[in-house]
């Protein structure tokens, strides 16, 4: 089956100048941040230098939390996940932090044994993909069941150089994903958010504006580029490594969950849908593919290859 077109977004109107408050871009376009969540869905960290490993940052979604079905759990349906920490240790282990809860060591399980079905694993579906994770001990699990107050389980992402394809409609022979949605990394921009922000202030809904980036939960901010810019990339750099761009980044109801308070808001959906709406899809921020491995550090200088 030949692979999909990656076609760019077009804005329905041209991006709202910069507003007072606003970002202001640097001279050339540069990594702003990075951002890596040890558990998928909850609150991440923001450290200044990471590695960059086939299957995205090292670190990232490398855990998630699972229902009795094996379904994973996410902001969809528990908001408060947004209040939850995880914070990573040296030894591969993470650190739980709650609301109302003792903080909680995890370690890091043993690994299972090699091949599909190795001993010690359970099956898990992340939006109907099939991937075999370790369960944490038990702690983790009581520990997460009375934050939530449902059942559920924390599980580890032990191979993930083997365990989880990347969609082979946008992926290479070998290419592989941790618990991300879909995608090694996602790449956002400071210019598009001040012109969602302009749009959203200019809107019905104004009060909930302006939203923050971590909204959308980005491994990459760049900064410095044009609003909207990111459309257009197939291939992109960061200091020595680089990305191809695989596609748009379709969003869902975890952009509108406050993730300080764990409120949910109509926004930014209604304001994408009125604005970027492609396919169906409401669209902000792009998925990367790494093409090499490396570290990268804030303030490395980001450039776009093709």
């Amino acid at each position: 089956m030949p692979k999909p077109v990656h076609q760019p977004v077009q804005p329905a109107q041209p991006a709202q100048p910069v507003r007072p408050g606003q970002s202001v871009r640097p001279a050339r376009p540069v990594l702003h941040a990075l951002r890596v969540h040890p558990v998928k869905s909850m609150a991440g960290c923001t450290p200044e230098h990471a590695l960059v490993e086939p299957w995205g940052l090292a670190g990232d979604r490398r855990w998630t939390l699972i229902d009795g079905t094996g379904k994973v759990v996410t902001q969809r349906q528990q908001g408060r996940l947004a209040l939850a920490r995880a914070e990573p240790r040296p030894d591969g282990g993470i650190r739980l932090h709650a609301p109302g809860h003792e903080p909680l060591t995890v370690l890091e399980p043993p690994p299972a044994e090699p091949g599909p079905g190795g001993a010690g694993t359970v099956v898990v579906d992340v939006f109907g993909t099939r991937v075999e994770a370790v369960p944490a001990g038990s702690e983790a699990h009581d520990w997460a069941s009375t934050y939530l107050g449902v059942e559920v389980r924390l599980v580890h992402l032990d191979a993930p150089a083997s365990r989880r394809p990347v969609d082979p409609l946008f992926a290479r022979p070998g290419e592989t994903v941790s618990f991300a949605d879909g995608f090694p990394l996602l790449v956002t921009t400071l210019a598009s958010l001040d012109a969602l922000n302009s749009w959203i202030a200019d809107g019905d809904h104004a009060q909930e504006g302006p939203l923050p980036m971590d909204r959308f939960r980005p491994n990459l901010v760049v900064a410095g580029t044009a609003a909207w810019a990111e459309d257009h990339w197939r291939r992109v750099a960061v200091g020595e490594v680089t990305f191809r761009v695989a596609k748009p980044c379709g969003r869902c109801v975890v952009t509108t969950t406050d993730q300080r308070t764990a409120e949910r808001g109509r926004e930014p959906l209604r304001t994408l849908g009125r604005y970027r709406k492609t396919d169906g899809r409401l669209i902000f921020g792009q998925n990367l593919v790494p093409e090499s491995t490396g570290t990268l550090r804030v303030g490395d200088p980001f450039t776009v290859l093709d």
